[in-house]
């Protein structure tokens, strides 16, 4: 059980880390790199108990964890890369006029994982009912 969620689980990490190479090259190695690693990491250790829980299977365990996790992962991930590759281009002079535009990130992190939170709920109520 514990190499087939090893298995399973690979695909997720390799993302989570080419996404902590995105922010830490966006950021430019800033003070702010580890504290926004946290929402790639709570996927991680989403994804892990569902596939444990699972016994390997993402369904094993029926579709309120899948659907949490899934949950959690668009509005935390989705937010927090859609802010670097913003900021990374300066997307529409969103970072221009700003006095100090790298401090986005020292608080993105709580942003993302609170977002997160509304959909992990909003999925495992879906996943209740099915």
């Amino acid at each position: 059980m514990a190499s087939l969620v090893a298995i399973r689980i690979l695909p997720l990490v390799l993302l989570m880390g080419a996404a902590a190479l995105f922010f830490n090259e966006v950021q430019g190695g800033g003070p702010y790199v580890i504290r926004n690693l946290l929402p790639p990491a709570i996927v991680l250790l989403l994804a892990s108990f569902t596939l444990w829980r699972g016994q390997g299977n993402w369904t094993g365990s029926g579709w309120r964890l899948v659907l949490g996790t899934i949950g959690f992962s668009i509005p935390a991930l989705g937010l927090s890369v859609y802010l670097h590759y913003a900021y990374s281009v300066n997307l529409n002079d969103m970072f221009s006029d700003a006095a100090n535009p790298g401090q986005l990130f020292r608080y993105l992190p709580v942003y993302t994982t609170g977002a997160g939170g509304i959909g992990f709920a909003i999925g495992w109520i879906v996943g209740r009912n099915l």
